[in-house]
């Protein structure tokens, strides 16, 4: 009770503006009306501690720079390794699994252990790691750290369980894959070359069995130089010395040729009963020239030599064009007898590997595709039809079509929109795949029974949005849409003017969907919003265009007494344009300086046009330049489809806009919303002399960070879409608040300096300034609820480093920075059913507006409720009612019931805007309403507010206004993303702060339930990406190409390993072939070959122990206690034990058999010896 005292104190100062630290709401002077005290309002809060739990989910998306690849043939899972030392392996639909070293190293090779279940991975820092992948979430069992020599290629042959690791040195070693022990056998690269050779042959780039002897070990150099070498007398059989620098060989089945790349384009082959020149030596791509020579081309970097036992060969290689043409596209080429294709590519190479039947070397292979890894895509070519086409991916490989720039993940949806989504979306996909099943088809997946509808929504920098099936922790494509189709396409200008034109000016920055009623907003980076409809029919419609000026300069608020005549929101003038303006003004509209005014940033097509089914375009609201100014980004918003409002605000103000009417109701600057009711004393400020000057000083700013011209007033998202993704680790010190004075050299902060009001400095052409790609007084992408919370500070004094890699500290959230400019953003917006004043007994639609300083405002709203009179009648809009404080910018709204059930928003039912109209059945519209009377039958009228801001949350009881309770969420950071949401049948309050933590809040008594520092440093990407979706679920952008799910909830965590694929299926090795009599007389002794024999300590001795040092891997027994979960794996894996144990016992009957057989030959020779000289004296010997 001594804290609700304290509350009630609070609430009876006079000063609502001082009040700010302490736990008061700061509404207005006064004690309390009659309202239920916290002991009247009784919420059973069922949720603790132990219902909350942090761990990844899944990863979608294209592996980020990637580096290295690898295939099971027998179990027909595919793993990728990146530069960030992941690993993700896949198998058919369903079966992704993501495996990160701790050590961040870039994962340099791959290797399967064929059909054994586990995968080995060799490092940059010479670390080799063995992952077991007999569980669904795969560990590292041992790991090998070589500590004076560089790892540059492995080789693992076919059920072997000894690994060739070739160095920088020119060394071979072999590491046990069982024990992870190095072998005492060693190939030094003195002894592989000849005594007389003066030079070092480089690091080995290529290790192989011979196929026709598995006792013959090739090795090639990078210089040029191939080595044979007999493991047996340990010696070469044959050296090859090549005047050009090798990269890669492959060998004929039969094993007695091979082929090499090399670095001047050619490849050469080699035959083993010649080896003093290669028989064969081509230029693929290298013509011969007038004067004779072949010019001069690429390296072919890697080949393979495949054969088919119907056909020609096919040799398969990367690189090896000419140089003659610039900027030509890289190449796969493919030549099977005398056709040679060649394929290009988007990206460059990264890897590529023919996928074959077999998985035996010394058999003929009978290539039917190849995987072709590109910097950013996967491909996988059909090798068995002759136009080679691709197999469709199945994976959500092309997230990163164009950057990602915004995220939504909504849970829970309607279960009738994903089909619909899915069906409009498949008329569009595009044509000419293969026919064949998708061949990377390994491991088992099932639908688990704890699967709901979830769909993720993300936003590009092209205009696009893309919809995505995410239910049961898979991703698939539903539908895409373009809304760049809305405008006319933007003319180029030229010169300086061209420079400054936006690269991506339908870039998304935010997006509001309604699932129930299927209305759609997208923010875009130049100012505009974009309302949508669905329906399941194509129309012919032209799309009404509304344009808001709202600009609110700084100079515009001289006095106190100039606004003491005006009305509540703004002057007439402030909403001037007109509600159906379809056209922009002429270019005569700029000001007699040449600037810019009253044009928007885009133009609207302004003629019919035909929109197919899916989301068709209804609105279009562009704010407008004023004054040579560039509209100020869009902060804020929300729709909500019973009222058929739309709201929102940016830096500079407020607008509300009637999108059944098509009408602005409301265009009003932030200080106007408060009249009488402003709890700030605000300075009065004259108004500036020279703006061209700060224009200037700002310019200079931008100049001064960016020396690069060609970098030369870039937006800010680039730090979020740029696929260099520089990562430094983030000043974590100094973040405090979000809200910066300086991005970028603009003005963001509603707290800012006035060099916001800059105008940029564009030569004027005949036609008048195109589009700029960021004005001084324009600032760059942030997200809505977080306003210019996530803008880094980029202050001229500091270095750049320090620049790119901090959040900002600026912005103070005492009163003390309202000295210093009268701006102030709109965070977020929240239409609901409310209470607008203390007095109120019933609950009216109200729009909440939380801004940058820490205010609540609530504004109600009278909306016709007939059918009719909402189309004909206006929504009329009161003056502001209570004023709520918080410190920091406010992030969240969220409404519960006086049981702590959660209120959702008012929606109306989807019906089709396009259907055709049935004169018997006249189409109504059906509203559902969550009005906070209606399930109040205990504590009568009134509900909960939850109201988070980056530094606190509050609960207040509505329409009282007392605040309940509070809590300080972060003291030396300050929260990025704030959501309620329901976990385990009830609410909680989930966090994201800067410094890592995601925190959970119960409600409504606001008690920390689980605090975890995930990600130790956070960076800009995730900053603007991350979300939460109710069910304990989140997500964030991991990298510039994939999307990482999370979840905080314990009861998901203990269902993820039935809900997970199993990456290994118990699947029969393949028998050799045999290969007849004649064949393995005269193919030398390879199946007697024993490695053991060779490399194990007995015969090899031990490895010097300063060499390589084993490390045990911590995913032993938590592989095994998680791979024993499941009865299916208990019963395979007791089966393999079985098959492996009966094979085991029938070798030694085998050699049980050898053993008697020759004991009883050597008795019957001694028998009969000893019957031979028994009769014989000692002289007749």
């Amino acid at each position: 009770m001594k804290k609700f005292r304290k509350v009630l104190d609070g609430l009876t100062t006079s000063s609502p503006g001082g009040t700010m630290g302490s736990p008061s709401c700061g509404s207005a002077a006064g004690t309390p009306t009659a309202a239920p005290t916290p002991r009247e309002i009784d919420v059973q809060e069922t949720l603790v501690s132990e219902n909350f739990q942090l761990c990844k989910t899944v990863r979608h998306g294209f592996p980020y720079q990637p580096t290295a690849l690898a295939f099971d043939p027998v179990q027909k899972i595919l793993a990728i390794g990146s530069r960030s030392g992941g690993v993700r392996i896949l198998g058919r639909p369903g079966v992704d699994c993501f495996c990160q070293h701790e050590s961040g190293a870039a994962v340099l090779q791959l290797q399967f252990l064929i059909n054994e279940g586990a995968l080995v991975t060799a490092c940059a820092d010479d670390t080799l790691h063995l992952w077991n992948l007999r569980q669904r979430r795969p560990a590292v069992l041992h790991s090998l750290k070589f500590n004076r020599e560089r790892i540059t290629f492995c080789h693992l042959p076919f059920q072997s369980k000894w690994l060739y690791v070739g160095t920088e040195r020119g060394n071979t070693h072999i590491v046990n894959i069982e024990s992870f022990i190095l072998s005492g056998y060693v190939i030094m690269w003195n002894k592989a070359i000849e005594l007389s050779t003066k030079t070092h042959p480089g690091p080995v780039v290529h290790l192989s069995d011979s196929p026709k002897d598995e006792g013959k070990l090739l090795i090639g150099f990078e210089s040029g130089t191939v080595v044979q070498w007999d493991l047996r007398v340990k010696k070469a059989d044959f050296r090859i010395y090549y005047d050009e620098a090798i990269h890669s060989v492959g060998w004929h089945h039969e094993g007695k040729q091979f082929m090499c790349s090399h670095s001047d384009g050619s490849l050469t082959m080699w035959n083993l009963r010649n080896t003093t020149k290669p028989f064969q030596v081509t230029f693929p791509h290298g013509k011969i020239q007038k004067d004779g020579r072949k010019e001069s081309c690429k390296p072919i970097l890697k080949v393979e030599y495949k054969t088919c036992r119907n056909s020609e060969p096919f040799i398969i290689f990367s690189g090896g064009l000419s140089y003659d043409k610039a900027g030509r596209r890289p190449t796969l080429t493919i030549m099977h007898g005398k056709a040679i294709t060649v394929l290009e590519m988007d990206y460059p190479i990264v890897e590529f590997m023919a996928l074959c039947e077999t998985p035996y070397n010394n058999e003929v292979q009978e290539p039917y595709a190849v995987v072709v890894l590109l910097e950013k895509d996967l491909i996988v070519v059909d090798l068995t039809q002759s136009n080679f086409p691709v197999f469709e991916n199945p994976y959500p490989m092309d997230i990163h079509e164009s950057p990602v720039t915004c995220t939504a993940y909504f849970a829970e949806c309607p279960p009738d929109i994903i089909p619909i989504l899915y069906s409009i979306g498949a008329k569009h996909k595009k044509t000419g795949y293969s026919q064949k099943e998708w061949p990377i088809a390994g491991g088992t997946w099932t639908l688990g029974s704890h699967t709901y509808p979830e769909i993720i929504i993300t936003g590009h920098a092209d205009g696009s949005i893309k919809f995505w099936d995410a239910s049961a922790i898979t991703l698939q494509m539903l539908y895409k849409l373009k809304t760049s189709k809305a405008f006319e396409k933007p003319k180029q200008g030229e010169g300086r003017a061209a420079e400054l034109v936006e690269e991506d000016p339908f870039a998304v920055q935010m997006v509001s969907w309604c699932p129930q009623s299927r209305i759609f907003c997208v923010v875009g980076i130049s100012a505009h919003i974009i309302l949508y409809r669905f329906s399941k029919y194509d129309a012919n419609t032209q799309i009404v265009s509304l344009e808001v000026r709202l600009q609110c300069e700084s100079e515009d608020v001289i006095s106190p007494s100039e606004n003491e005549n005006n009305p509540c929101f703004t002057e007439s003038g402030s909403h001037s344009p007109q509600p159906h303006q379809q056209h922009p003004p002429s270019p005569g509209s700029r000001t007699p300086e040449g600037n810019k005014d009253s044009i928007p940033c885009l133009k609207v097509k302004d003629r019919m046009v035909r929109v197919p089914p899916g989301y068709q375009a209804e609105l279009v609201i562009q704010l407008l330049w004023v004054d040579g100014e560039p509209p100020q980004q869009i902060t804020s918003l929300d729709v909500n489809s019973a009222y058929g409002l739309l709201a929102f605000g940016n830096c500079n103000g407020l607008a509300v806009v009637d999108y059944m009417q098509k009408t602005i109701l409301l265009c009003v600057s932030t200080l106007d919303l408060y009249g009488a009711a402003d709890p700030y004393q605000r300075l009065t400020r004259s108004p500036r002399r020279n703006r061209q000057s700060t224009s200037e000083f700002c310019m200079r700013g931008l100049s001064n960070f960016y020396s690069d011209s060609k970098k030369r007033i870039r937006t800010s998202y680039q730090s979020l879409t740029e696929l260099s993704d520089n990562q430094q680790s983030i000043d974590m010190e100094r973040s405090k608040s979000p809200t910066s004075d300086h991005v970028n050299g603009h003005c963001t902060s509603p707290t800012s300096q006035p060099c916001s009001a800059g105008k940029p400095r564009v030569p004027m052409g005949p036609e008048g300034p195109r589009l700029t790609r960021r004005g001084p007084g324009r600032p760059p992408f942030r997200k809505a609820q977080s306003a210019a919370c996530m803008e880094i500070s980029l202050p001229v004094s500091h270095t750049e480093e320090s620049r790119e890699n901090s959040f900002s500290r600026s912005r103070s959230s005492s009163v003390s920075s309202i000295d210093r400019d009268t701006k102030e953003a709109i965070t977020t917006l929240q239409f609901g059913e409310s209470y607008g004043r203390k007095n109120d007994a019933v609950p009216t639609p109200c729009l909440w507006v939380g801004t940058s300083l820490g205010v609540v405002l609530l504004i109600p709203m009278s909306i016709p409720t007939d059918q009719e009179e909402r189309m004909e009648e206006p929504v009329t809009i009161g003056p502001s009612g209570a004023v709520l404080m918080l410190k920091g910018s406010i992030l969240r709204f969220s409404f519960l019931d006086c049981m702590g059930a959660l209120l959702q928003s008012p929606y109306e039912v989807w019906r089709d805007p396009n259907a055709p109209e049935d004169p018997d059945r006249p189409r109504k519209r059906k509203l559902v309403h969550f009005s906070p009377s209606s399930s109040q039958d205990t504590c009568g009228d009134g509900h909960l507010a939850v109201v988070c801001s980056e530094r606190q949350a509050k609960v207040f009881l509505m329409p009282s206004q007392s605040c309940l309770f509070v809590h300080n969420i972060t003291e030396s950071s300050f929260v990025l993303r704030a959501d309620v949401v329901s976990v385990s049948n009830s609410v909680c309050l989930a966090c994201f702060c800067a410094n890592g933590h995601v925190m959970t809040l119960s409600l409504p008594s606001l008690r920390p339930l689980m605090d975890i520092n995930y990600l130790p440093l956070t960076d800009m990407r995730i900053a603007r990406t991350f979300c939460f979706t109710n069910g304990g679920q989140a997500l964030y952008l991991s990298s510039p190409t994939e999307i990482q799910r999370i979840t905080y909830s314990q009861e998901m965590c203990d269902n993820l390993q039935e809900m997970l694929g199993e990456l290994f299926t118990p699947i029969e090795t393949p028998e050799a072939q045999n290969r007849g009599f004649l064949k393995g007389f005269f193919g030398g002794n390879a199946n007697t070959f024993d490695r053991e024999e060779l490399f194990g300590e007995a015969a090899a001795g031990k490895a010097s122990r300063s060499l390589a040092q084993h490390i045990p891997g911590q995913g032993g027994m938590e592989g095994m206690k998680v791979a024993a979960s499941g009865v299916v794996g208990d019963l395979a894996r007791a089966r393999i034990a079985l098959d492996e144990r009966g094979q085991r016992l029938g070798e030694l009957e085998e050699r049980t058999a050898l053993m008697m057989t020759s004991a009883e030959t050597f008795s019957k020779h001694a028998h009969e010896l000893m019957l031979k000289c028994k009769d014989k004296k000692w002289y007749q010997f």
